[in-house]
Parts: structure tokens; sequence; C-alpha cells
């Protein structure tokens, strides 16, 4: 059976896909800083899916991480989804404590890299897939966003250059684009955000660019969406 470890499971994007993966057949870990609410979102998918709480920044949660990953023989997928916004409301950057920035590094680039890092040798061994989920803010410039986009760019760069030093490793930077999570009403506080599409609704495309496995690059889930819903 094919094999993958999502950060992020309990919640939004990383939770959807956790789901249709278990659904799939797939067997996955998954984790999230909320114990709780880590053991209540996964509790119906049954015993393909092993929840581990923890917070990536803390390297005993990534050994933990790793230790379930290698107890299942083989590692197909790994999905650096779990992430933070930094401080909220978001500053602008000539007002951005670098305390935060700091935070926002140790989420969005250390931990995403120290698991690759990590588990390169058992997604070699499988001719693997990394995914890492990045933002168009990291190609664009929205003010506010100067912290999490900084590190989405420095995430962008470290995704491609693995894969361009590891030819056999199919490597992504994933922008899924906006979507109705709780992170996503963070960084627009008070506003309607209805009109964002479920991540539901972007796993499609996730599990289409799985399947074509195109060359290792950056990516928009838009270029696989109808063609996973056609697939699917």
């Amino acid at each position: 059976m094919p094999t993958a470890l999502i950060t992020g499971g309990s919640a939004g994007l990383g939770h959807a896909l956790t789901t249709a993966l278990a659904s799939a057949g797939w067997d996955v870990v998954t984790d999230g800083r909320d114990a709780p609410r880590l053991r209540e979102a996964t509790r119906a998918l049954g015993p393909r899916v092993r929840a581990i709480p923890g917070d990536v920044t803390d390297p005993t949660h990534r050994e933990e991480l790793v230790r379930a990953a290698t107890d299942l023989g083989r590692l197909d997928l790994l999905v650096n989804n779990a992430s933070t916004l930094g401080a909220t409301p978001m500053p602008p950057v000539a007002a951005l404590e670098l305390d935060d920035l700091d935070g926002a590094w140790l989420t969005n680039v250390v931990a995403p890299l120290a698991l690759a890092q990590d588990l390169l040798p058992l997604l070699r061994t499988s001719h693997g897939v990394l995914v890492n989920i990045t933002s168009d803010a990291s190609v664009e410039h929205y003010a506010g966003w100067g912290a999490y986009a900084a590190t989405k760019a420095a995430l962008d760069h470290l995704t491609l250059t693995l894969g361009a030093e590891n030819p056999w490793l199919a490597a992504y930077a994933i922008d899924p684009g906006d979507m109705r999570t709780a992170m996503h009403q963070a960084a627009f506080p008070g506003e309607d955000i209805s009109d964002r599409p479920l991540p539901e609704a972007v796993v499609p495309g996730l599990l289409e660019l799985l399947r074509q496995r195109p060359a290792s690059g950056r990516h928009r889930v838009t270029e696989f969406l109808d063609a996973g819903r056609v697939a699917g």
C-alpha cells in the first residue's frame, strides 16, 4: 500500500488530503499542535491513519514523525502542509517583530527542510514525491504579508533546489490558492471569506498532480483541477 506523511492534518487542506488518501487505501501519518482537535479530526478515518500530536518546530516531535514513517516500511509522499502566518493582525514589514519572523521561519522553512532531509532515504527507495505547500504570496507582494511571503519564497527555492540536486525526486512547491480555512480567516479578520473554496475542492488537483507526476517545479493546483475532476 502507498504511504504518506502529511503535516497539519487536524484541519484545512492537511485534513482534507489525509481523508482522501486514507479513503483511497493509503497509510498516512499526520500531526497537529492541538492534540484533542487532532484526535477528533482523525477519529473516523480508521487504522490507516496514525495521528501524532505535536509542533513541527520541535525536533523531538519531528523525530516521532520520522520514526512513524519508518515503521510503515516505505514512504511514497511527504507533504509539508503545516504553516503559520506569523503575527496577526499581520504587520507591515517596517513594524515586523524579528522574533515573529523567526517563528514563521522555523515553522514554514526549517521544519519542512528538516523533515525532507530526514526522510530523503525513504523517499529515494520508493522514488517518492515531496510536496511543499506554498502560496502566491511567495511571488507577489501584498501589504502585511511580508513575513509569511518571505518564508514561502524561501521554501520555494529549497524545494526546487532539492529537486535539482536529486533527479529521482519529484519535488513540488504547490500553491493551492485561497481556501476557506481558519488560517485564511485569520489573515482577513472580520471579513466574509465564504466565497473561497473549501480545502476539499483543492484535493482533486493534488491527486491529479500525483498521478501525472510532472517534472519538479512550482505549480498552482488550478493547473491540475479540471483533469483531476475528470479523473475522479
